[in-house]
């Protein structure tokens, strides 16, 4: 995307330039400004069609899954959220999902034992976990979802999806005992909620960044294009 608006300025600026220098001095105002509406949608049509054509050959994007094995997936065309849902046992469970939406740098083992950063950067994701039983309470999970690994960051209960009032969060996980800890992982995993999914979620948000990329370059095409 840097290319596509690098290119548009450096286009715009010699194309007006060189109009400007060739006109008589008496019609050179008129005429920038009648020429001025078709040199930028002329040249922003061309660069956005470059680049809408680049990206369907080089790795065109594949239709949207609508289902992951227990969960229905709803991509949500044109907006920066997938909605995953399921059922277990009496729970409704609801996944809010975001698109990328950060990068730190990838760990990598050392010989010996110990974990580094490399230069290598790994995706992020966000994943809200919402688990209600009919009427009542929500349990909210607040999750990190890596290329490999689902990271629980923070839990707690608040009274339905309508209340705005910000409830109290509780404590870091990692403030939690071991051991509890690791119950809550379990509680997510026979949920489907697992390492599984995270990389699940990193394949679908590489696609959808594409699909959405190509969609918004459309959409502006189109809307230059109206007469």
């Amino acid at each position: 995307m840097a290319r596509l608006f690098r290119s548009l300025r450096k286009t715009l600026t010699l194309t007006l330039t060189h109009q400007f220098q060739h006109q008589p001095c008496i019609s050179r105002r008129s005429y920038i400004s009648d020429m001025r509406k078709s040199a930028f949608e002329g040249n922003i049509l061309r660069l956005l069609r470059n680049e809408i054509q680049y990206e369907l050959q080089s790795s065109p994007p594949n239709n949207p899954v609508t289902k992951f094995n227990s969960f229905i997936v709803d991509g949500r065309a044109g907006e920066r959220w997938i909605t995953l849902k399921r059922q277990y046992a009496d729970e409704d469970i609801k996944l809010e999902v975001t698109m990328f939406d950060g990068a730190v740098p990838a760990p990598t083992p050392t010989p010996n034992g110990g974990v580094v950063n490399s230069d290598e950067m790994q995706m992020h994701i966000t994943v809200i976990v919402n688990i209600s039983k009919g009427e009542g309470r929500v349990l909210e999970i607040m999750c990190s979802a890596w290329p490999d690994s689902i990271e629980i960051k923070r839990l707690f209960i608040r009274a339905n999806e309508k209340i705005i009032a910000e409830p109290y969060a509780g404590p870091e996980f990692t403030e939690l005992d071991d051991e509890l800890q690791d119950k809550l992982y379990d509680f997510l995993e026979v949920r489907g909620i697992n390492d599984e999914l995270a990389g699940f979620l990193h394949q679908y948000m590489k696609n959808k960044d594409k699909v959405e990329l190509i969609g918004w370059m459309e959409r502006v095409k189109s809307f230059i294009e109206r007469k």
